[in-house]
């Protein structure tokens, strides 16, 4: 049907709409279809006993919408050793992550610490980013440990310049001043960006419950403040990812849990074996040791008798249960202590309090954190306990990448924890 022109003009004057059958109308903005993103948060210190509403209600929720557990870590139960099992699937005594502190004897005098990046160290077992990054998954790190080395690179004499390597496509040094609420909005910025740039692996680190934990012990106001304000972060990250319509799955996960110590309860070590046959690489649950030249057999001595609080082992005897012992890495003796003991060089000459890591991998204090919720994920399911072997091979049947024989882990909380 034609419009009269008069009819037409009259209605442009009075600024009135005219719709006709042939006007279309302009189209609806269309929101993008995101696919979703697969975050993987790690909480250093993080007891599985800490997962309730009352002091983590965003995780709680997260864990009646989808899937929870407590999870054994890896011995020893230390940071970098667990963390980077969790990302690469395989154990400490493998992945040549075997403590803290450690030694290798390629690289005498050398001492590995928290602060080490040099490849040389790292490139046993390569860490879910990198698989991810070969497989075509866009990552990004922020603060996992690990995630600044040059994951296959290889260092120069000096061992100050390193050569080739990979990182993630995003990552971030770490740096302790940058707040839980700052490593969230950098992750959020990250997910903001065009499809071609925006990561669909994401990793995300908080320390705030193992520091609190180290100072003043497992169940006190100070942790479970740090555990309450790590959730809020988490509620933060949940609420941007619903304003930028970004479907995620998040894994949340601790490297370990963490045991009170006190002064009565440790052991000197100078009180167990002549001060001149030994070096202590590093000491508190459990002490890593090395003979001096000539004095292997005082020390095996000293160590073979029966102590209270600890059991001492040659490298080759030490108990099958804890997986370790294998890797040129491991020192050539290990005491470990009974869970809340601690070992020191000498007697504290000032009260030790506070909380501890490193026991027996199977210890109740020792179990870890497990959550995961997203549409990946069945709803409401409690899964048994799991060793943290089998998160990478989680994330890697997630990001579609081929399953890993090598690996320690397999498939088996895939099957049941995915939909």
């Amino acid at each position: 049907m034609r419009i009269p022109a008069l009819f037409v003009a009259l209605a442009a004057l009075s600024g009135c709409v005219i719709q006709t059958g042939s006007v279309a109308p302009p189209p609806a903005a269309v929101a993008e279809a995101k696919a979703p993103v697969t975050i993987l948060i790690g909480v250093d210190g993080a007891r599985p006993d800490y997962l309730s509403p009352a002091i983590a209600p965003n995780l709680s929720r997260l864990a009646a919408d989808g899937v929870s557990a407590s999870m054994q870590p890896s011995f020893p139960t230390k940071t970098f050793p667990n963390f980077w099992t969790l990302a690469t699937g395989v154990r400490p005594d493998k992945s040549g992550i075997v403590g803290n502190k450690m030694e290798d004897a390629n690289r005498p005098g050398e001492v590995f610490t928290m602060a080490t990046d040099d490849p040389f160290w790292w490139n046993t077992a390569k860490p879910i980013w990198i698989a991810a990054e070969e497989g075509g998954v866009r990552s990004a790190t922020m603060f996992w440990p690990g995630s600044e080395v040059a994951w296959g690179g290889t260092g120069k004499p000096d061992h100050g310049v390193y050569t080739g390597g990979h990182h993630a496509s995003d990552w971030q040094a770490f740096n302790q001043a940058i707040t839980a609420e700052q490593r969230v909005d950098a992750v959020v910025d990250w997910l903001r960006r065009p499809a071609a740039t925006r990561p669909r692996f994401v990793t995300l680190y908080f320390d705030d419950v193992d520091v609190a934990g180290h100072d003043d012990g497992p169940h006190s106001p100070e942790t479970l403040g740090a555990m309450t304000r790590v959730d809020a972060a988490i509620g933060r990250l949940q609420r941007e990812l619903a304003a930028l319509n970004q479907p995620a799955n998040l894994i949340v996960v601790a490297d370990h849990g963490m045991a009170a110590v006190a002064t009565d309860r440790v052991i000197a070590f100078d009180r167990i074996a002549p001060v001149d046959s030994y070096r202590l690489i590093e000491t508190g649950p459990y002490a890593a040791i090395e003979p001096m030249p000539g004095k292997e057999a005082v020390l095996a001595a000293a160590l073979g008798q029966p102590q209270p609080h600890m059991q001492c082992w040659p490298k080759a005897q030490i108990p099958a249960r804890l997986r370790y012992g294998t890797h040129p890495r491991v020192p050539s003796f290990l005491c470990l202590a009974e869970i809340g003991w601690t070992i020191l060089a000498t007697a504290p000459t000032r009260p030790l309090t506070g909380g501890a890591h490193g026991y027996d991998d199977a210890a109740p204090d020792m179990q870890a954190l497990f959550v995961a919720g997203g549409p990946a994920f069945r709803p409401g399911v409690k899964l048994p306990a799991f060793r943290n072997t089998a998160v990478a091979p989680l994330l890697r049947r997630m990001l579609g990448l081929p399953t890993d024989p090598t690996l320690d882990g397999d498939g088996g909380i895939a099957a049941a924890a995915l939909r």
